[in-house]
């Protein structure tokens, strides 16, 4: 067969059957469009201080000083970042501070280079 269906999206049957311009899942239930634009409800969607969208692997520069908890090292502004990913909680953002190594900062206390 050389027209073959993508799996379910959400249970990852192979059983999954065309219905005019629909897919449905006969496992799960599931039904989608398959030329609809998939957004993925689970991402985590981050401004920066001035309201710009972030995104992995961004560069971002620091607004403010910042002390780094545990140390006597302050972050001045202007120092740059790069994003590694995302995360849920107080500080959102993990990247990698230039000269500084890996750190947690959070999205409020950086502007998008």
């Amino acid at each position: 067969m050389s027209d073959t269906l993508p799996p379910c999206p959400k249970c990852q049957s192979e059983y999954v059957y065309a219905d005019q311009n629909m897919l449905i899942c006969p496992e799960c239930a599931y039904e989608w469009d398959p030329n609809e634009v998939v957004v993925d409800e689970d991402a985590i969607i981050l401004k920066d201080s001035v309201g710009n969208l972030l995104a992995e692997g961004d560069k971002v520069t620091v607004v403010k000083d910042l002390k780094v908890k545990g140390s006597s090292l302050v972050l001045k502004v202007g120092t740059k970042a790069t994003i590694k990913r995302f995360v849920d909680g107080d500080h959102d953002i993990d990247c990698k501070v230039d000269g500084q190594g890996d750190m947690m900062l959070k999205s409020s206390v950086v502007k998008k280079a």
